[in-house]
C-alpha cells in the first residue's frame, strides 16, 4: 500500500474515533444521565450497585408526578447523585405516622413498598418549585426526612430514572 493511502486510511479513522467521541459525549450530556445506586435506600425496587439510565428531557416537557423515581443532585452534596421516589409535590403537606405516609391527610397508596415506614415524621409543608423525596426502603434512606436542604428544588433534578441495565435489563416502576 502505499504511504498516501496508509496516511488516509489513518486519518479516516481518526475521524470516525473522533465523532463517535463527540456523539457519546453528546447523548450523555443532553438526553441521558447514567447513574449508580450506591446504597440500599431504593431496595426492593431497586438495589445497591445497579446501574441505572435516566431521561434528561422528561422534566424538561413536563412535571415530575409522585411515584416518578428521579436521579438528581443531594440537596446537601451537588456533586453528588441520588435516587429517590418523589413523594410530595409542591404545595404538598407531608407526614408519617401510625406506619404510613399522609399526603394533605390523605394515607399515600404504595404498592412499590415492601416494609413498613417506622417512625413519626413531619408535618413538612413542600414550597413552590420544590419536592419531597424518599427512598423505598424507608428505614434505611438518608431522603428528605433527614437532609439539611429538606427539599429537593427542580433546579437540582437531573433525569427521571427509566430503566436498569445492569446487573439484568428491567424497566424502572
Amino acid at each position: 500500500m502505499e504511504k498516501k493511502g496508509i496516511i488516509r486510511e489513518v486519518l479516516e479513522w481518526i475521524a470516525v474515533i473522533v465523532v463517535a467521541v463527540v456523539i457519546s459525549l453528546s447523548v450523555n450530556t443532553f438526553l441521558i444521565v447514567n447513574a449508580t445506586v450506591p446504597s440500599s435506600s431504593m431496595e426492593t425496587t431497586i438495589m445497591a450497585h445497579d446501574r441505572i439510565i435516566g431521561n434528561r428531557l422528561t422534566y424538561r416537557f413536563k412535571d415530575p408526578a409522585r411515584g416518578d423515581i428521579i436521579i438528581f443532585k443531594n440537596p446537601d452534596d451537588e456533586s453528588v447523585l441520588y435516587i429517590k421516589r418523589l413523594i410530595g409535590l409542591p404545595g404538598d403537606v407531608v407526614e408519617v405516622y401510625d406506619n404510613t405516609v399522609f399526603i394533605n391527610g390523605e394515607a399515600l397508596d404504595e404498592p412499590y413498598l415492601n416494609v413498613e415506614t417506622l417512625g413519626e415524621f413531619g408535618p413538612y409543608y413542600v414550597p413552590d418549585g420544590a419536592y419531597f423525596m424518599m427512598g423505598d426502603n424507608r428505614n434505611d434512606s438518608a431522603d428528605s426526612r433527614y437532609w439539611n436542604n429538606t427539599f429537593l428544588y427542580r433546579d437540582g433534578i437531573v433525569g427521571k430514572a427509566v430503566f436498569r441495565y445492569w446487573p439484568k435489563f428491567s424497566k424502572l416502576k
